[in-house]
């Protein structure tokens, strides 16, 4: 295109005045190539004008006016290529500026999204706890009167046997089942209370690392009879976090628990910890049966389990356990692959 101008220049004369027409090449340059080539081009498209200003043979009145208008044209230039670029710098700026922010929102809104569904998970979790106290209370008396005439019952049985003479056993195995499936209400019961009447953490300075170690040691024998291979990665930034030691190793028992479940023929269990700025995150994985989509959409929903004979509120008192403690709790599954719960915790929660 500079030559091009250049050729137009040079037939023309001084009919047209086509010079101003180099600054196109120039802008296109210092905009699309950057300050250096649109200096480069700058000096290439005085250096033309200058040539085919002399061969053109037009006689001016002063000897220098050619080497002056050079002059003047290349500082023309340069000047345009430096507000070209500026602009170039203020408009990438701009953009990049605009993304940040864009950027930020996203991950402010999500956040916002994920503390509504906190809220109303905590609110739900708030009318759970009152009316499972409310019916366990209810229910709990009446279950031990039960349980106590059973006694008495098996204790006429045996009475009666020796009377007259017959075998005590079909009735006492009767009775042995009664207070079997008395006793899962019982637990179910007790389950309902624990998850209702969670008292507030206690926040201490723990050694998340020691406490898990410890505490996975212990369970050795119940991962060997599980045929579970145990497997740790426990990040040395993690240190020392504000926490109430029992109320959350309760809540990673309750995640190793449903990991063994799922993994009935054995498999691999992983309990890591890892540091992130001012966050923690507690990961449990293992290779177990996984969920489905729509599972995994309602894996924290009181009531809600996969077990057969589950109350539904394990995960749920994970859940309360966690925001009680200012941190979230997510969950990774692909059925058939296996599941992955992950605790986040603030480092310097405080009372």
């Amino acid at each position: 295109m500079m030559f091009l101008i250049a050729s137009l220049d040079y037939f023309t004369g001084r009919d047209f005045a086509v010079s101003p027409y180099y600054l196109v090449p120039i802008c296109w340059a210092g905009w699309a190539a950057g300050r250096k080539a649109g200096i480069w081009l700058a000096i290439a498209s005085t250096v033309t004008w200058f040539v085919s200003d002399l061969m053109s043979g037009y006689v001016y009145q002063h000897r220098e006016t050619p080497y002056w208008n050079a002059l003047m044209f290349l500082i023309l230039f340069l000047f345009v290529v430096h507000l070209i670029s500026a602009f170039q710098t203020a408009h990438y700026h701009l953009e990049e500026t605009v993304q940040r922010r864009t950027a930020a929102l996203a991950v402010e809104i999500q956040e916002r999204k994920k503390l509504e569904a906190a809220k109303i998970q905590s609110e739900r979790l708030a009318m759970v706890g009152t009316m499972a106290a409310q019916v366990a209370h209810e229910v709990r008396n009446p279950l031990g009167s039960i349980t106590l005439n059973l006694d008495l019952i098996q204790m006429e049985i045996g009475k009666l046997a020796e009377r007259g003479g017959h075998s005590p056993e079909e009735s006492r195995s009767l009775v042995a089942e009664m207070r079997a499936e008395i006793q899962r209400i019982q637990n179910v019961l007790e389950e309902y209370l624990q998850f209702a009447r969670l008292p507030k953490p206690q926040l201490k300075p723990v050694e998340l690392n020691d406490l898990l170690g410890q505490k996975l040691d212990f369970m050795n024998g119940t991962f060997d009879h599980a045929r579970v291979k145990r497997l740790t990665h426990f990040d040395p930034a993690v240190g020392t976090i504000q926490a109430d030691a029992g109320q959350l190793w309760q809540a990673m028992l309750n995640l190793i628990r449903n990991s063994l479940d799922a993994m009935p023929d054995g498999g691999e269990l992983t309990v890591g910890t890892w540091r992130e700025g001012g966050q923690v995150r507690l990961r449990v994985t293992d290779t177990g049966k996984g969920m489905s989509k729509e599972q995994l959409k309602k894996v924290f929903a009181p009531f809600f389990t996969t077990k057969p004979g589950g109350t539904g509120l394990g995960l749920a008192l994970v859940q309360q356990i966690t925001n009680e403690h200012g941190g979230h709790l997510e969950c990774e599954s692909v059925q058939g692959k296996g599941s992955t719960f992950t605790i986040f915790l603030p480092v310097d929660k405080k009372i």
